[in-house]
């Protein structure tokens, strides 16, 4: 009988050895991970995130290279005992957690023991205490300047970044867009201000100084805080999603880390990607990027509001829950009104006319969401946005209305550039846009404008046609009598930019084929419509049409359209006790924000994104 030779099992391949490798390391880590977070110095989340890891990559070694361990079989008489055991180790577990917490505490705090209510430290709670109410004085950051040299301020801001040198810090701290540099040459409070986590509320006060140089890299660049005390309002996590600082970065900035990176053969800067600060709105909406955004946004529909009742209109609330479709379409949210079938608003249009033409009030306008239920995964679409609509009755032609809105964007554009400077040379930083161009030069001849205090160019659908034709737009991107796409849109703006000069135009004359049932059809023409587009930069901002007032017309369209007349018979019914001549239309804010500041994505100018893949936060 032959003697079994046992062999040795052959070595593993390279892949293997390598992931081993990687494996011992990860190891390495989290042990020293679990002793950082003995002494405090990292936090429970860093070592689960490094265990995860390193468990990762155990499952993803081949089965025949993964330890085994043998299972001990359980002694059912020591079940109670085990239960004891287990209770006994998470509680010193939880003591110690505890212990590390109040250890981490001890370090940042330990020289604000005594002198914590006079320097610096974590104030309590703010609940809004009798006591509290101290009527201090406080200043803006952006107020900051030169004039108020040798003042006492006090100002409340997030922490931007922090600097900390031997026995001085240097903290910027942000509020809306502005950021101020902060000096700090007391040697405790410069060594307690290196604790402070980016994003952290904090109050300070002190005294204000001209720079002794331009402060790069803060708004207020020729002032600074020599800080007297500074309290932590509100503590921010240490660990941030992202950093607010590497969110948005300028143009120039980017250009210069850019540059040191490849001279020194590093990774780039950090880019966030537009996801992640969709996801962390809360943070991603900090950034002097986006709080200059937000308040061109915000100007927008304040000049909206206040030019049009300074021209007799008034302000109306219509319902967003509606019966049936709201326009009669079908890209709709449907829900359910108690037992019966609803859906979610497209646009306010069938109640803003009954109030302008149906209820005596004539001149109408409302600022509200939008809902659109289109799979349309674009730069420049939303599921949920926000309209800026207008509707008006008109004595003799609805060119009259034309002449409004034209007076209405000149104003909203002239006041958002006088008082919204700041904020556009803000978002400049970022973005590379010029300047809107929405007045036609003087020096053009033979062109049609609108607008009784303002000229806005106004070209025909047939007009923008013969151009499209003239750059070699065939009629099978472009049909004589079809809507345009959005290429097209772009192109003609281009057109009309070089041949104009101008950014803004309207564009009349729809055909009729492509406009809704409660249009007017042309009176010469029937295949063209009393119907009109703006446009800023070459993409649609504004739809708007003289209305069918003819309760007769009206129900032939309506039937036309394949809708069933007695769905809107509210509607209808309205115009049979007398309705007045008029039109309208609606502005979505985002897509107006969006392209008089030259951005390349609609999602910077909302505050909550809704699109087809979003619903949170």
């Amino acid at each position: 009988m032959s003697e079994h030779v046992s062999h040795p099992p052959p070595p593993p391949p390279p892949e293997v050895l390598a992931l081993q490798e990687k494996i011992k390391e990860q190891g390495l880590v989290v042990r020293d991970l679990k002793i950082k977070l003995k002494s405090g110095e990292t936090t429970q989340e860093a070592v689960d995130a490094g265990i995860a890891e390193l468990l990762a990559l155990k499952k993803s070694l081949p089965e025949e290279f993964q330890e085994k361990k043998e299972k001990k079989k359980k002694n059912p008489a020591d079940a109670e005992q085990q239960k004891k055991a287990l209770e006994a180790r998470k509680a010193k577990k939880e003591a110690a957690r505890k212990a590390r917490e109040d250890a981490a505490k001890a370090k940042r705090g330990a020289t604000a023991i005594g002198v914590l209510t006079d320097t610096y430290g974590d104030l309590p709670l703010a609940q809004s205490r009798p006591e509290d109410r101290k009527y201090r004085k406080w200043t803006a950051v952006k107020d900051l300047a030169p004039n108020l040299d040798g003042q006492n301020v006090l100002i409340r801001g997030h922490v931007h970044n922090v600097r900390a040198q031997a026995h001085h810090a240097f903290i910027v701290v942000r509020q809306s867009v502005a950021t101020v540099q902060c000096v700090v040459n007391e040697k405790n409070l410069a060594k307690w201000s290196a604790g402070l986590s980016a994003e952290s509320v904090v109050d300070i006060e002190g005294v204000l100084v001209k720079a002794p140089q331009a402060v790069k890299g803060s708004t207020q660049r020729d002032v600074e805080i020599q800080v007297k005390t500074c309290f932590v309002v509100n503590r921010a996590g240490v660990s941030l999603p992202f950093e607010v600082t590497a969110a948005d970065h300028t143009a120039a900035d980017l250009k210069e880390k850019t540059e040191l990176a490849e001279k020194d053969g590093r990774p780039g800067p950090i880019i966030v990607g537009q996801e992640l600060k969709l996801e962390h709105r809360n943070l991603s909406l900090r950034t002097p990027l986006q709080q200059a955004i937000m308040r061109v946004s915000s100007g927008v529909c304040h000049f909206f509001r206040e030019f049009l009742i300074k021209n007799d209109f008034i302000e109306i609330q219509t319902p967003k829950l509606l019966g049936g479709s709201s326009e009669g379409g079908s890209e709709v949210f449907t829900t359910t009104y108690f037992d019966r079938p609803a859906c979610l608003a497209q646009s306010p249009q069938l109640h803003k006319q009954i109030c302008a033409a149906c209820s005596g009030f004539q001149r109408v306008f409302e600022i509200g969401p939008v809902f659109r239920a289109e799979n349309s995964n674009t730069s420049r679409h939303l599921c949920e946005f926000h309209g800026l609509d207008m509707e008006m009755a008109f004595n003799e032609h609805y060119h009259e209305v034309l002449d409004m809105f034209s007076d209405l964007f000149h104003y909203i554009f002239d006041h958002l550039n006088e008082q919204y400077k700041t904020e556009i040379d803000r978002v400049r930083e970022y973005v590379e846009f010029e300047d809107l161009v929405y007045t036609p030069s003087a020096d053009l001849k033979d062109i049609t404008t609108v607008g009784t205090n303002s000229k806005t160019l106004l070209l025909t659908f047939p007009e923008a046609i013969k151009m499209l034709r003239a750059d070699g737009v065939t009629e099978d991107e472009a049909g004589d009598l079809e809507d345009f796409g959005t290429e097209v849109e772009k192109r003609l703006g281009r057109l009309v930019k070089e041949k104009y000069g101008v950014d803004f135009y309207f564009l009349d004359k729809f055909p009729s084929a492509f406009r809704p049932f409660y249009t007017m059809p042309d009176p010469v023409n029937p295949d063209y419509s009393n119907s009109y587009d703006f446009f800023i930069r070459g993409q649609e901002i504004l739809s708007g049409a003289q209305r069918v007032h003819d309760p007769d017309m009206l129900t032939k369209k309506i039937a036309e359209f394949g809708i069933p007349p007695e769905s809107l018979k509210f509607y209808i019914d309205a115009f049979r006790n007398g309705a007045l001549p008029h039109g309208g239309g609606g502005i979505g804010l985002e897509r107006v924000v969006m392209l008089f500041l030259g951005l390349p994505n609609i999602r910077q100018a909302c505050f909550f994104v809704r699109d087809p893949q979003r619903l949170t936060p």
